[in-house]
């Protein structure tokens, strides 16, 4: 999983009075849990826009005085009013440790069921999984090219020998469903000329039969 760079510095004091005087200056009081003892730090608002105005899911690398720590974004508070960032709560990441995150989902392919008017339905975006930190993966691949009117994708076709997702093997995570500009595939008209086929002779054989009694 790619990684986005934090620097910042520690905090001496975090009191009301200096948390107001940091945010005052640009900044964002921040905890790093997960260690030994809660790590009081701060860093420019600015730095965590692409780890947090973004659809996709990144670990962070928290520079702080020399020293580094991988980290994922645990909590987060937002200004009511504003919109800004209040404070971030991060989590240490250890490379022995199993950690757990929600992964976005993305959808690879054409399904042919919503070329032919089918309605596509995407029930799971985001899917929470477990790994070590060196085998999280970036997206969750979701292969929609054979999905056909009234067919869906499961959890269980999604797995990997890298992590566990921490759903129910049935849970839908995409489905086609059907629409009233739908039409049939090939293969549905097929069967129903099939179907008509095998009607006519049935019909037939009925009227032979019928023929013959009188």
């Amino acid at each position: 999983m790619k990684s986005i760079t934090i620097t910042g510095s520690q905090r001496e004091s975090v009191g009301k009075v200096a948390t107001k005087a940091l945010r005052n200056a640009g900044k964002v009081p921040c905890v790093l849990y997960g260690g030994d003892k809660p790590l009081h730090f701060s860093a420019d608002e600015t730095s965590f826009k692409k780890l947090v105005y973004t659809a996709n899911v990144y670990t962070a690398t928290i520079e702080l005085e020399g020293a580094k720590y991988h980290a994922i974004l645990q909590d987060i508070q937002f200004h009511p009013v504003s919109d800004k960032i209040l404070h971030i709560d991060f989590y240490q990441l250890f490379d022995d440790k199993l950690v757990t995150m929600n992964i976005p989902v993305r959808l690879v392919g054409t399904s042919p069921g919503v070329i032919n008017g089918g309605s596509l339905s995407f029930a799971k975006r985001k899917l929470s999984v477990r790994a070590l930190p060196a085998d999280l993966p970036d997206f969750i691949n979701a292969d929609i090219s054979k999905l056909r009117i009234g067919h869906k994708l499961i959890v269980s076709e999604l797995t990997d020998d890298k992590f566990t997702i921490l759903h129910p093997e049935t849970t839908v995570v995409v489905q086609v469903r059907t629409a009233r500009s739908a039409v049939m595939t090939e293969d549905e008209g097929e069967e129903g000329e099939e179907g008509e086929e095998g009607e006519e002779s049935a019909t037939e054989d009925g009227a032979t039969e019928e023929e013959a009694s009188e």
